[in-house]
């Protein structure tokens, strides 16, 4: 047995966890926390590339640069359904390993294509879904991460792994527009690009945008081979894990984390090129790292909190603030022949921003909890070892649906922005797409209240 697997792994042990536990699961944890912020940087590098793209040649349609900004949430998303299953077939450690490297494809790749102009949209497009690989890493990286720790400390944990690594969004548009403005790898990074501001001629190296994030993912690849480990008994065949397909709450916990987690990239992808066709005097990348760290920091004090009030209470409260937060989006929006008030609207998103966050961490919260109770009731009466049992399976579904769901939420990172170009193009605003996320909030208050939230709920959590 390697040195690096775990055979013993009991963190609802008090002796077990005070002992050893602890110390081991929270080494993993933050080497795991980089590694998703790596992920997170990739999976939304488009989200900034798109938009310096027509100054430097690219003879691209509104709707063709929404299309590049919403695939990297279609691939990842899709690659997340399979992801889910992984850390309990390969183990945390390699998985995590392998995860991390496949981000230096479409980093390397995006920093040569954007240097010539005549680079093929097809390729482009490629590209973007090759971006995907980023998103996909969420899914077995909460999964991975809710094997280590107790029930108890769970929402902290996988707030604190989500929310972190979430902030490789606002990284990203936070770092990108600094780098790309002198030649930060000299001769080795490429010939710089023109671009005409304002009148005036200055250079930008474009290919920065994906050049920048390969050292660091080389670093992170290595510290995940030699300082996380796979845990034996998290052990499970894709069929043993297949069993959530027929889990009522599984696709419940689904619609409600499409509302959250969903709306978080969604509105990440297509804030900066939204901010741009409804106030084009207004620079979009110098607020888009915003909305992003505001969701991410959100959802490290969302874990929090819900370890302490419970997730469901905080998840109705929470889509209750996002649909007031849409409608604020709204009436701050150019309409009627009106301009549109760029601080109201930007102060709205930065409200639906904190709520997309705390959402985050309360749904995930529920998770375990659901499917722990779950279980726990189908084996009571029948004795210590049945307890036991319910305990591991629980956290083998747990893991599953943690995983299961990020995928289909990631969706949202490519149906947001979509929605937007479809509504600019069919209506000339993104107001209809706004109206279709209300009604879309509206289910997700009622579905929580009637299960989880409500005196006498089926599963309250």
């Amino acid at each position: 047995m390697s040195k690096y697997v775990l055979t013993q792994w009991e963190p609802e042990a008090p002796s077990f966890w005070a002992s050893s536990g602890k110390s081991t699961a929270n080494r993993n944890l933050w080497i795991s926390i980089p590694a998703l912020l790596l992920a997170f940087a990739v999976w939304m590098v488009w989200s900034v590339v798109v938009v310096n793209l027509p100054s430097i040649g690219f003879q691209y349609s509104t709707n063709q640069l929404f299309w590049l900004a919403a695939l990297p949430g279609l691939s990842g998303a899709t690659l997340r359904i399979f992801y889910s299953f992984m850390v309990p077939i390969f183990g945390g450690r390699k998985w995590t390993t392998i995860s991390t490297a496949s981000l230096l494809i479409p980093a390397i790749g995006i920093g040569f294509a954007v240097q010539d102009p005549n680079t093929s949209y097809p390729t482009m497009l490629l590209l973007a879904l090759l971006c995907g690989f980023g998103g996909g890493n969420f899914a077995s990286s909460m999964a991975n991460i809710s094997f280590f720790f107790p029930k108890a400390q769970k929402g902290y944990a996988l707030g604190m792994n989500a929310g972190l690594g979430n902030l490789g969004v606002s990284a990203v548009q936070f770092v990108v527009p600094i780098v790309i403005t002198f030649a930060a790898f000299g001769a080795l990074g490429g010939a710089p690009q023109s671009m005409t501001k304002a009148g005036q001629v200055q250079q930008i190296w474009l290919q920065n945008a994906g050049f920048i994030w390969v050292p660091f993912i080389a670093i992170t690849t290595l510290a995940a081979w030699f300082g996380m480990n796979d845990i034996a008994s998290a052990k499970a065949s894709f069929s043993e894990q297949a069993v959530i397909f027929k889990r009522k709450h599984n696709w419940l916990m689904c619609w409600l984390y499409v509302g959250t987690f969903g709306s978080f990239i969604g509105y990440s992808a297509g804030f900066p090129l939204l901010t741009k066709t409804q106030f084009p005097d207004v620079n979009p990348l110098q607020y888009a790292f915003l909305g992003p760290l505001v969701g991410a920091l959100a959802r490290v004090a969302g874990g929090w909190i819900s370890d302490k009030l419970g997730g469901a209470i905080v998840t109705f409260w929470t889509f209750i603030v996002m649909i007031i937060a849409v409608f604020g989006v709204l009436n701050f929006l150019p309409h009627n022949g009106v301009a549109g008030n760029f601080t109201g609207f930007f102060w709205m998103f930065m409200l639906l921003f904190a709520g997309t966050g705390v959402g985050n961490a309360s749904t995930f919260r529920m998770i375990p909890v659901i499917f722990l109770t779950e279980r726990q009731r189908a084996a009571a009466g029948k004795g210590a070892q049945a307890q036991h049992q319910a305990i591991a399976d629980a956290n083998k579904e747990g893991a599953a649906v943690l995983g299961f769901t990020s995928a289909v939420a990631a969706y949202g990172a490519f149906f947001i922005p979509k929605s937007y170009g479809t509504s600019i193009a069919m209506t000339g605003s993104p107001n209809a797409a706004l109206y279709c996320f209300i009604g879309f909030y509206v289910t997700c208050v009622v579905i929580t209240w009637w299960f989880y939230s409500r005196k006498g709920a089926e599963m309250p959590c």
